[in-house]
């Protein structure tokens, strides 16, 4: 019977195997664009430029490519109270965590900060049982157990990263779970095109208060004004483009397991153009990290459909810093 059941079985279709192989492969790709970004950012503030001036370009470059893209393809904005929550999200929601971000990196090595802010999808579960009363499984409290091992792990002895960015790379991971959570409002039926181009331009609108408020400081030379194109460009919105394109083809559960080869691109970019040191303690941490997003994931998984549970998968609307 056996022998038979596996003559009998139906293979999955060509087409539906390609699209599968597709979709993976953009969402690897768009994991390296987002890794590479804290590099193109240490190269942009190594130029002159300063953290609110790097994230009023980013965000103001970003949000006119996603504009375009909304344009072309004739969608429609969401109004009311899901218009202004997707305001908020961008201007204090994504604009604070990128801040918290890009500050962190300054004062701790990428690959440290890149890995801590991958805790995000163990503390939406913390917070979503803490704030909105849903229920941790036995899956969740084990992920939650191995992020914060992998957690202590990665930070070690510190020696790469003083103390204040440490914190800020952790207040990332923080502040992202909490936009997460207010992602999980918003209707199935906002595209994410639309989202994203309100988002950003909310969080442009934000950074650039914040950059005229303290001053511009464009960059001085020629190869600073690239790394700041890399970082809007490579790091946000052909990253964004491909992961939504993954998205759409394996589903955001699939995507946010392979999307957590992220801090991996990070750091191993930032130790071969960064020279920074890749130590067995920081690869159990980071590998104990990455364990708890891809738990996570199995979880999510095995939810059942149209079950209200606010989750940090592919579908939280921007991946990434």
């Amino acid at each position: 019977m056996a022998n038979q059941n596996r003559q009998t079985a139906v293979p999955v279709p060509a087409p539906r195997a390609r699209g599968m192989a597709v979709g993976i492969l953009y969402i690897l790709v768009s994991a390296l664009c987002f890794g590479s970004m804290p590099i193109f950012a240490r190269r942009a503030l190594a130029a002159g430029v300063d953290v609110p001036t790097l994230l009023l370009l980013r965000f103001t470059l970003a949000a006119a490519c996603m504009w375009l893209v909304f344009l072309a393809k004739g969608l429609t904005l969401p109004r009311g109270r899901v218009l202004l929550l997707l305001v908020a999200m961008g201007a204090v929601g994504y604009a604070g965590q990128a801040t918290c971000y890009f500050q962190a990196i300054t004062l701790a090595s990428v690959g440290l900060v890149s890995l801590l802010l991958y805790l995000y999808p163990a503390l939406v579960a913390l917070l979503a049982w803490l704030v909105l009363g849903h229920p941790l499984t036995r899956l969740q409290v084990a992920a939650l157990a191995i992020a914060l091992a992998g957690s202590a792990l990665t930070i070690g002895r510190a020696g790469d990263g003083r103390p204040l960015g440490i914190l800020l790379g952790f207040l990332a991971a923080v502040v992202y779970s909490v936009y997460i959570l207010a992602g999980s409002r918003i209707p199935a039926t906002v595209s994410a095109t639309a989202s994203t181009a309100v988002i950003t331009t909310g969080a442009a609108t934000a950074c650039g208060v914040a950059a005229f408020a303290h001053g511009l400081h464009l960059p001085a030379r020629p190869a600073g004004w690239v790394a700041v194109l890399a970082v809007a460009m490579v790091g946000g919105v052909m990253a964004i483009l491909f992961f939504f394109e993954g998205m759409e083809r394996v589903g955001p559960v699939r995507a946010s397991v392979f999307s957590t080869v992220e801090p991996l691109c990070s750091v191993l970019l930032a130790a071969l153009l960064l020279g920074e040191a890749i130590t067995p303690l920081r690869v159990l941490g980071g590998g104990f990290i990455l364990a708890s997003v891809i738990l996570l994931a199995w979880e999510g998984l095995r939810a059942p459909a149209g079950a209200d549970v606010p989750d940090a998968s592919a579908e939280s609307l921007i991946q990434g810093a």
